[in-house]
């Protein structure tokens, strides 16, 4: 008698919730603003306004702006707030930081947004590797954006996942 191979993975009610599919289209850019400071450490308002002025902010349009300076400049909080004023018609988000961080922040509003209706008393599986940058933060906010509605949440692959939650 022979034995058939029985795929107990494809016939269960898992669900893989794969955060590389929620990964919006769009370039991520890091913008520096060291170089229109004074010697790389200064800012110098009308220098600074005049610049900002002249820029060809539309070079930037549909892309994720993270905002840095990396010189050890103080830079005042409505250096920041002015570029983002500028960027604002033509980027999709702007944040301070590290390309991270926007990931990070992309990640935060695409899960915010995210349904997970469809997954009331599901098991999960979140899936863990991507070729796309998904942030370690993402993973957080998913479980935990999953936690009161699914019947178990686990991490990794089907064949070799990580529990993580049980509903009670």
């Amino acid at each position: 008698m022979k034995d058939d191979i029985i795929n107990r993975v494809a016939n269960s009610k898992l669900v893989t919730v794969n955060l590389e599919d929620y990964y919006p289209k769009g370039q991520r850019v890091l913008f520096n603003i060291k170089d229109w400071l004074w010697e790389g450490l200064v800012l110098r308002e009308k220098d600074f306004r005049n610049q900002i002025a002249a820029f060809n902010w539309s070079q930037y349009q549909d892309n994720y702006v993270a905002l840095t300076c990396s010189t050890d400049a103080i830079i005042p909080g409505w250096a920041f707030m002015l570029i983002s004023i500028h960027l604002e018609p033509y980027a999709k988000k702007v944040v301070i930081g590290n390309l991270e961080t926007l990931e990070t922040c992309i990640y935060q509003d695409v899960i915010g947004n995210l349904d997970v209706s469809e997954y009331k008393d599901t098991p999960i599986i979140i899936k863990g590797c991507s070729k796309k940058p998904v942030p370690q933060n993402a993973y957080i906010m998913l479980a935990n954006k999953l936690k009161p509605i699914a019947k178990s949440i686990m991490y990794g692959e089907a064949c070799s996942s990580v529990p993580l939650y049980k509903s009670k």
